[in-house]
């Protein structure tokens, strides 16, 4: 039952700070390739939230992976376009005014929310996982 309010927890504090960087993107604008939409739309948007649902369920184990993948690609996704290759998504070429204040903000706020959707995810895996001893 842990897992899955912890896990529902970060994907709802993960759809809010990932709604508000999308928000900040389409004012700024800062457009994303048709590639780059659809990994945001299916990864980043529509499979936390089927994991979390699923966590619920006698299928939790399969929410728990869905968690993990998804989190690591979002985290990796950020990771590469916000910090690594230099663009208009890049963190250093999005000024601090108006709306590049949320933009730099949850830039910085996704990656902590999916380093912890990782954790938490990894951490219920190891839980659920229990290896039955041999004799």
């Amino acid at each position: 039952m842990k897992i899955a309010q912890y896990g529902t927890t970060i994907v709802v504090i993960h759809a809010i700070a990932n709604g508000l960087h999308g928000l900040a993107h389409v004012e700024i604008p800062v457009a994303l390739s048709v590639l780059q939409s659809s990994f945001v739309v299916i990864v980043i948007f529509l499979t936390p939230i089927i994991a979390a649902v699923l966590l619920w369920t006698q299928f939790y184990r399969l929410g728990s992976w869905l968690l993990l993948f998804s989190m690591a690609g979002s985290l990796l996704f950020g990771i590469y376009n916000h910090l690594i290759v230099i663009s208009p998504d890049h963190l250093s070429q999005v000024s601090f005014a108006g709306w590049g204040l949320l933009f730099q903000i949850t830039a910085i706020l996704i990656l902590i929310v999916d380093g912890l959707g990782c954790w938490i995810s990894g951490w219920a895996l190891k839980t659920i996982q229990q290896p039955e001893e041999v004799l």
